[in-house]
């Protein structure tokens, strides 16, 4: 029984992998900065540094979701509770992976434990109390925060960018020949009547960027590192906060210790973004804004200090959600947020916990 949980626990983390490691560079992908490799390559190894700290600072978070408080401590330590979690939190995260949908693996885990946790106690032996307070609350706060800081912090960085005198350039775009009526050789651009400086560009090149200097630094050269930067603090904190919570049913099933169940839990995650990303990839940076690069910074700067500041505090806050949230309010300021895709993903969010509620409950039902 001890090697099928731990073969479920890493369908759980491949899963995870699939679902979540796009998540804190899909900024990084749909503002144009990064091609989908390098961009996914940069998640990995910095998810593998936030998997490989939470050794150290995200204990709260293994003890949360063993099970233990949530139901009584014979039902999290029974192998089938257990087992009946891993598998249908893998199946859940699975299925929305291959629908494209990005979905919580801790929304998955918590509806999992519920489900199991039902059919091996009973109703009675459930604490609602702590599903209300230490689960429920900041999974539902945490996407609303982070919408409105992604928001503000745009907004303020916007009004920042203008007040030192840094614009955004308009680039003409075309696929065919370039011709143009003036064109001074080797600047590259055409100042217009109105001033109105235009570069001219392959059309798969065509993006917006930023001209001007700032404190003397090129001020697109800068925000792209400082998107970089924050795109890996998002993977980093993706890593220790999540890895804890897959990590948890290792440990309470005495399959591994916390550093080898978090060794290999952070191999399995690394797996399953590199091998089965591309789909959530495409909707997490296409599919819900169109953004630039100051817009895809300031998103990733709130995703990445919330999920941080959650972890040590054992808060099992979802790097999904806040990530989503943060894209949702940097649509509303620019006007472009795609309402279809919007609606499909809390759609897919609303659905998760109770399918996976099932999915424990059969699961557990199966095994016990």
């Amino acid at each position: 029984m001890i090697l099928l949980i731990a073969l479920a626990v890493l369908f759980v983390a491949l899963a995870n992998g699939a679902n979540d490691n796009f998540k804190g560079v899909a900024t990084l992908h749909g503002s144009g900065t990064l091609g989908y490799r390098r961009a996914l390559a940069w998640a990995t190894l910095t998810t593998l540094a936030g998997s490989l700290a939470a050794m150290l600072a995200a204990g709260g978070l293994v003890q949360r979701f063993s099970g233990k408080g949530l139901v009584a401590d014979a039902v999290a330590a029974d192998h089938a509770f257990l087992l009946g979690v891993a598998a249908a939190a893998a199946l859940t995260v699975l299925l929305a992976t291959r629908l494209g949908f990005p979905v919580s693996t801790t929304h998955a885990l918590l509806g999992a434990l519920v489900g199991a946790g039902l059919v091996m106690g009973g109703p009675r032996q459930l604490s609602y109390a702590t599903l209300g307070r230490s689960f429920v609350a900041p999974l539902l706060f945490s996407p609303v925060v982070s919408l409105l800081l992604a928001a503000s912090v745009y907004r303020a960085l916007r009004s920042a960018r203008r007040a030192l005198g840094v614009g955004e350039q308009t680039c003409v775009c075309i696929g065919g020949a370039e011709e143009l009526a003036s064109y001074v050789p080797g600047a590259g651009t055409v100042r217009l009547a109105s001033g109105i400086a235009v570069a001219v560009d392959q059309l798969d090149r065509c993006e917006r960027r930023y001209a001007g200097r700032v404190f003397g630094f090129d001020a697109q050269g800068a925000l792209d590192r400082l998107h970089l930067l924050a795109a890996g603090a998002v993977g980093f904190a993706r890593g220790l906060n999540d890895t804890p919570k897959i990590v948890a049913l290792l440990i309470a099933a005495r399959a591994l210790d916390v550093p080898a169940g978090s060794a290999v839990v952070a191999a399995a995650m690394a797996a399953g973004g590199l091998l089965f990303a591309r789909r959530v990839a495409r909707t997490m940076a296409f599919g819900i804004t169109g953004m630039n690069h100051g817009q895809g910074f300031s998103a990733n700067l709130v995703t990445a200090t919330i999920v941080t500041l959650a972890s040590p505090l054992g808060l099992p806050v979802s790097t999904t959600h806040v990530a989503c949230g943060a894209l949702f309010g940097i649509g509303l300021v620019n006007g472009e947020a795609r309402g279809k895709t919007i609606a499909e993903i809390v759609a897919a969010w609303v659905t998760t916990l109770p399918i996976a509620a099932l999915l424990g409950a059969g699961a557990a039902s199966f095994v016990r």
